[in-house]
């Protein structure tokens, strides 16, 4: 039973954190209030400025900023203990990463929906606007390039999860068309869509697709190019017609998933469901310090820099009303970290559970040895992905659902987060590319900028991100080579967004500006620490452009702290960025 105390416990610190700190963030801190008209209201244009019911944006948010972060994270830090990654998750969620993503999310709202990067150069300080660009550039370009792969590879370990995941298209569309040209019954359905989704789960389970060798190209190849034309298309629709829809029917797909396991934890705790994990394993072979790198390795389940790009990107223009800040941002951070929490106890406790009815599975830590012997057995995707899927499926298996089933449903899960990462990570590197280039500058033309305009700045994120993706060969795994970089850099970008909003309240409000202060100075702390180690590292193997790059880094995250700092102490004035819509 001391599972679900924890798993009680953990869910009931988040409900009580929602209530008051959610609370005091949002009333007293940041004073939101309806009566500031939202980007959504004041520039609506039916493709990506479109007032939203807080649900459906909710949807969006909580599927964009999870992708597999919070699974894959959570699935190898637990290589440390799961007392540590337990602690993290649960307090970082709560006074970081919820405060990281609502400070994020109303900047945004209060400065015309700009990205947190023109958000730090209006309050800052202008001279930093292109190396948080840089950085935010870097993030996306990394993520966008590795997601094919990451798809590709959760294909092949889940065949029968293809249909589905791709049947979600026509749902999403056709849910979109009804709720906003046919004004039907959000509940109803909202209702259908799952069911039908659902069914086509059941389906997957009879109509496996495995993508063949084409040619020289190997299946992740193939699906990497299939996934970013759908990148291309998905991200220049008005966002009512797939992304906004489909994420919000993948957010509930979620809910239904985490409340199927939350049943099975429940019922598996009378059959021996405990942790066979250790609770503190300081040392494990191969891996890195636990200081700082379990900081690093877990972010979407505590604090992430692209949930900023995300809240001041694509969420940022779809809130209708100021005051759904709280819920959408503060809530949706919340609701990732109970998605972490779930991981943890199926990788440290289910997955040492033999299914019901299994009588000669290896079970308790011998399975979990199996599996962690060491940080490179238990580092790669398809070993993070597999001990979450298997461990829930074991749990579930207890209510009554098949433990063949339950791998499909788990594995449809985790490929439709990886989906929805990957349209509104185009859309977002588009959003990038628009601002640096012009679409916000006095007097740029819209429509004589191929940069500025949605189809030329979509068609040069893809490009990027695939020259990188197939830097190393038709297997579209290039991105490989410098996805080391990604979770220092995505922890940096959060602790830079953090000092942005902690100028942003020092020059609005005075002195309230401690609850992102201090979470920044954390957070950049351990960045600067774990930059320095792998620069160190990589220098030290001979890994130059590595090395290189996260120099690069390091400077830009010192050059910025250092930005910040004076910027707090010092008066400005405020730079009001001409309201222009891009395109």
């Amino acid at each position: 039973m001391d599972v679900v105390l924890i798993m009680v416990l953990a869910f009931g610190g988040y409900i009580i954190a929602y209530k008051l700190y959610g609370e005091f963030i949002g009333k007293k801190i940041f004073q939101i209030s309806n009566k500031n008209k939202t980007p959504a209201e004041e520039f609506e244009d039916g493709i990506d400025y479109v007032p939203t019911k807080k649900g459906i944006i909710f949807g969006h948010h909580f599927t964009s900023i999870a992708g597999t972060g919070p699974i894959v994270g959570p699935a190898i830090a637990v290589i440390w203990g799961w007392v540590p990654a337990l602690i993290w998750v649960f307090v970082g969620s709560i006074v970081m990463g919820a405060v990281h993503d609502f400070s994020s999310l109303v900047m945004s709202l209060r400065n015309q929906g700009k990205s947190i990067s023109e958000i730090s150069a209006q309050y800052v300080s202008k001279r930093i606007r292109y190396v948080f660009f840089l950085i935010v550039f870097i993030e996306l370009w990394l993520f966008l390039a590795i997601l094919g792969m990451i798809i590709a590879v959760i294909f092949h370990m889940y065949p029968q999860a293809v249909f589905p995941v791709w049947m979600e298209i026509p749902i999403a569309i056709t849910l979109g068309w009804a709720i906003y040209k046919r004004n039907a019954n959000v509940t109803k359905v909202t209702t259908l869509a799952v069911v039908i989704m659902y069914i086509t789960v059941i389906l997957g389970h009879w109509i496996p697709l495995d993508m063949p060798v084409i040619g020289s190209m190997p299946a992740t190849g193939t699906w990497t190019i299939i996934l970013f034309i759908y990148a291309f298309i998905a991200s220049t629709l008005p966002v009512t017609t797939l992304l906004q829809p489909r994420d919000y029917i993948n957010a509930w797909e979620l809910f239904v998933a985490m409340t199927v396991l939350i049943l099975g934890i429940v019922v598996a705790s009378f059959s021996g469901l405990h942790f066979v994990a250790p609770s503190v394993q300081a040392m494990p072979e191969g891996a890195p310090s636990l200081w700082p790198f379990l900081f690093i390795t877990i972010a979407c389940g505590a604090i992430s820099g692209f949930h900023a790009v995300v809240a001041s990107g694509t969420t940022a223009k779809q809130v209708a009303k100021e005051e759904d800040a709280k819920f959408v941002g503060y809530g949706s951070m919340l609701m990732e970290g109970a998605l972490s929490v779930l991981v943890i106890i199926a990788t440290t406790a289910g997955i040492g559970l033999a299914a019901r009815g299994d009588t000669s599975a290896i079970t308790g830590i011998a399975k979990w040895t199996e599996h962690y012997a060491s940080w490179s057995s238990a580092a790669g995707l398809g070993a993070k992905v597999g001990a979450f899927v298997e461990g829930s499926a074991n749990m579930i298996s207890y209510i009554g659902i098949p433990k063949s089933l339950g791998l499909i449903i788990m594995g449809v899960f985790v490929a439709s987060f990886a989906g929805t990462s990957l349209d509104t990570t185009a859309r977002l590197q588009r959003y990038v590319i628009q601002e640096l280039l012009g679409a916000n500058r006095v007097g740029a033309s819209e429509k004589n900028n191929f940069f500025t305009n949605k189809y030329g700045a979509t068609i040069l994120a893809l490009l990027a991100a695939g020259l990188l993706a197939f830097s190393t060969g038709v297997d579209g795994t290039g991105a490989l080579a410098l996805w080391p970089l990604f979770g220092a850099n995505n922890q940096a970008l959060a602790a830079l967004a953090l000092f942005t909003a902690s100028v942003y309240l020092r020059q609005t409000s005075g002195k309230k500006y401690l609850v992102t202060f201090i979470p920044a100075c954390f957070m950049v702390f351990m960045t600067t620490w774990a930059l320095i180690s792998n620069e160190i590292t990589y220098f030290g193997t001979g890994k130059v452009l590595l090395g290189t790059i996260n120099l690069i880094i390091l400077l830009i995250v010192a050059y910025v702290t250092i930005e910040s700092l004076m910027a707090m102490f010092k008066k400005t004035a405020k730079v009001v960025l001409k309201p222009v819509k891009v395109s």
